[in-house]
């Protein structure tokens, strides 16, 4: 009897743990994908209709977007790796997200220990990716091919849409892949 469970206290976590990441990543990134994009479109026209957009703001533009889905894909990928080895690391979030009360949260939250090589590397790893998109519109617009408007939105309208893309699949509840 303890094994059936074990098994259905299993399912529920991965149960939560997908509900977490449909809620608070999925339309969190669909929305601000959107946005960003939306952006990006408009200031690259603005540019077109002022003249100055020719092939090197087209290749910058698609430089940003893909540089953008890249580094979307590798936080999807861990993200994901932590969604498959720690499920119990998002389910405790949506638990603790879904009570009413501070104090309540505090106790539904139990330390779920992610432990794997180079966790503390992970931060850095955030940073560095950040820094990078930024220093990479910064030398779109530093070349002068760039809006500078759509050169920040474009990295960030393809890592936002790269998120949604590869959760899709994963996530989705039954009946809707």
């Amino acid at each position: 009897m303890p094994k059936v469970i074990t098994v259905r206290r299993q399912e529920g976590e991965t149960e939560k743990a997908q509900e977490f990441v449909r809620t608070y990543i999925l339309f969190p990134a669909s929305l601000l994908g959107l946005i960003s994009i939306l952006v990006g479109v408009v200031a690259l026209g603005y540019q077109l209709f002022k003249g100055n957009y020719g092939w090197e703001t087209f290749t910058y533009s698609s430089a940003l977007l893909i540089a953008g889905v890249l580094f979307g894909l590798a936080q999807t990928k861990y993200q994901q790796y932590l969604l498959r080895e720690f499920p119990g690391y998002f389910a405790n979030r949506m638990k603790a997200f879904t009570q009413r009360s501070m104090r309540k949260a505090k106790k539904t939250v139990t330390d779920v220990t992610i432990e794997h090589r180079g966790r503390g590397l992970v931060p850095l790893w955030y940073f560095l990716g950040m820094a990078a998109l930024l220093a990479l519109s910064g030398i779109c617009v530093w070349t002068g091919f760039m809006d500078p408007v759509a050169a920040v939105a474009l990295p960030w309208a393809g890592y936002f849409w790269a998120k949604m893309f590869f959760w899709k699949g994963l996530v989705l509840p039954p009946g809707k892949k």
